[in-house]
């Protein structure tokens, strides 16, 4: 029961709650942000060229040469003489394929040139050499 003479206290909103629900939604985005992060290939350490963009083919696959020699197609380990075959399985009938390969700058030349090679045995598939652009 009130007393007559008690003052009425104004409405409030308390904004602390509020607050910390913002404060989760933010942390959920910023975290669910950080895995979309898209890598296409192994992780190696790619060369870089002043001349590097961005191709835009609907069709990928990628082709990795790791710092030890190991070649990878879509992630998955191969051998460069199996290297052509599962490619061409990859490729279809589709026409409008672009084989990335993502070879570490510590590899050497002439395996480089070998997994090329095997690629462009491949009707259909395109070539291109993943680079970074210097800073």
């Amino acid at each position: 029961m009130r007393l007559l003479d008690e003052p009425d206290l104004p409405p409030q909103i308390n904004i602390v709650p509020m607050i910390d629900v913002i404060f989760a939604i933010l942390t959920f985005f910023i975290m669910s942000t950080l895995f979309l992060t898209r890598s296409e290939g192994l992780p190696v350490s790619l060369p870089k060229a002043a001349t590097a963009k961005q191709q835009q083919v609907p069709t990928k696959i990628t082709v990795t040469v790791d710092k030890d020699g190991q070649v990878s197609v879509n992630r998955k380990p191969t051998t460069v003489d199996a290297l052509e075959g599962q490619v061409r399985a990859l490729v279809g009938d589709n026409s409008e394929v672009l084989v990335i390969i993502n070879a570490d700058e510590k590899v050497g030349h002439g395996q480089v040139v070998t997994v090329m090679d095997k690629v462009r045995q491949v009707q259909g598939a395109k070539l291109a050499i993943a680079t970074q652009k210097p800073q």
